[in-house]
């Protein structure tokens, strides 16, 4: 059947995940929704990443399969097709025939997300549904130093939150971890192949803490060799955290490219 990738963006703060929940309020239950109202077989997604209750994408990437004789429209009007069926804080920006053998999970090389912090006494109102209120001042210098030991090969069982179940490999790669700094504006930005439960918002808490002076930069080194969550930070809130891009290969053109970075 012929397969589409979709790249969504959307607020997750009315809903409770990307996944399909039993309370029907996950990202992915509204859009299969809107597939359903298009076509007869209710097409589900596959998607490249989960994103927690609260967080936001700007670029998450799934793919679809639609039997051919209910495909009534021109690859280009998919888009706006789906969108006429969604409210208005998700959106398909942009939808493109993909190959056969192509899986939006399996064929991600890599994610990229960013943590957003208002740092100022007084909260923005226009930016409180997707940045985290800290008002006391913060060492950027610290953060930064704190931020390149996350980059590499780690086994990061620190910064993930328990879920049911035996965790299993609990190593990942990063490529990147970054800390700027735009007037009262900061930004965290985190890529690599993949990540845990709630790591990012383990990794961006623990930052936070080391630029109020609660650790030194150094201690992230401790908290890694410690494989122990008690041993590391606090997660920062969920609604501060976006999924901007998933990459793939040359073969699979990188998603998100068209948008600016925060």
């Amino acid at each position: 059947m012929p397969k589409f990738k979709l790249t969504l963006a959307y607020d997750g703060s009315a809903y409770h995940g990307w996944q399909s929940q039993k309370s029907g309020r996950g990202v992915a239950d509204t859009v299969e929704a809107a597939l359903a109202r298009l076509f007869a077989s209710s097409p589900k997604l596959v998607s490249s990443s989960r994103t927690d209750t609260g967080v936001h994408a700007m670029g998450l990437v799934a793919h679809l399969e639609i039997p051919p004789d209910e495909l009534r429209m021109p690859a280009r009007q998919l888009a706006l097709a789906i969108n006429s069926g969604l409210p208005d804080d998700i959106r398909v920006v942009a939808a493109t025939r993909a190959a056969a053998t192509f899986n939006a999970r399996f064929d991600a090389t890599a994610k990229q997300y960013c943590y957003t912090v208002w740092n100022h006494p007084a909260m923005n109102p226009l930016v409180r549904h997707r940045a985290w209120h800290v008002p006391q001042p913060l060492d950027l210098a610290a953060m930064k130093s704190a931020a390149a030991l996350f980059v590499g090969r780690h086994d990061f069982r620190s910064f993930t939150a328990k879920r049911a179940g035996v965790l299993g490999d609990s190593t990942r790669t990063l490529t990147r971890c970054e800390v700027t700094r735009r007037g009262s504006e900061i930004t965290i930005l985190l890529e690599g192949g993949g990540f845990l439960y709630k790591m990012c918002r383990g990794i961006a808490g623990s930052l936070v803490q080391v630029g109020q002076g609660k650790f030194p930069p150094q201690e992230v080194s401790v908290m890694l060799n410690h494989r122990d969550r008690r041993s590391a930070g606090v997660n920062a809130p969920a609604h501060g955290l976006v999924l901007w891009k998933v990459t793939y290969s040359k073969n699979n053109k990188p998603t998100g490219s068209r948008i600016q970075r925060p």
